[in-house]
């Protein structure tokens, strides 16, 4: 994942370098949210974190080389989990564990195994545990595999020392379970929405519109 660091955005939307919103998730103790977008004739590969407590304003802007299907927050530490991947066409899931270090910027790919997982679901049951969803690694001989899954709870004791390739096969071993693709496509356009139009609100309020 390529990571740019924050600017002060001018325009109107802030959150427009993100495109159209496909996923979004808040954390709003911390007042902050993290945008998946995709651009035209593109997949969701590009995720903004922002901060909205007065005016939402970016931090980071990621670039994912896969789309961008889970997010958490971690519950204290200033981590988000980023999720992605996607199925090759032919025989594998393909994807990556990403931790994104919200202070610093650094972001980790935490799967020790070439390919990866197309991960399909991120929950953070406490400061150590993280629930993770993964397509099979591969459809070989397999019908189910493109609506089930299975999931692991990796734990840590301190995910900010986590290293990057460090999960193994072993750690993302799991039962198999349902695993829907769900289209989180018009909550987050409503989520974004909501967002930007408090800002309109008060800038036409401030008498700045014609």
């Amino acid at each position: 994942m390529t990571l740019f660091p924050a600017d002060r955005d001018t325009s109107g939307d802030p959150f427009a370098e993100v495109g159209d919103p496909v996923l979004a998730v808040a954390d709003k103790r911390r007042g902050m949210v993290a945008v998946a977008g995709a651009h035209e004739y593109d997949e969701a590969k590009t995720v903004g974190v922002f901060h909205v407590t007065d005016r939402a304003r970016r931090r980071w802007l990621l670039s994912s080389q896969y789309p961008v299907n889970a997010m958490a927050f971690h519950p204290t530490l200033p981590l988000l989990a980023v999720g992605s991947g996607e199925y090759d066409g032919g025989y594998h899931f393909e994807g990556e564990l990403l931790l994104v270090h919200l202070e610093t910027g650094t972001t980790l790919s935490l799967i020790e195994h070439h390919l990866g997982r197309q991960i399909l679901g991120l929950e953070w049951l406490n400061h150590q545990d993280l629930r993770v969803l993964m397509a099979p690694p591969d459809d070989w001989e397999d019908r189910k595999a493109h609506v089930e899954g299975h999931v692991a709870v990796v734990r840590r004791a301190d995910w900010t020392v986590v290293g990057a390739k460090s999960l193994t096969g072993r750690d993302l071993a799991g039962p198999r379970v349902p695993a829907p693709r769900p289209d989180h496509r018009e909550a987050a356009r409503q989520a974004v929405a909501r967002l930007v139009s408090p800002r309109t609100r008060r800038h036409h309020s401030n008498g700045t519109h014609a």
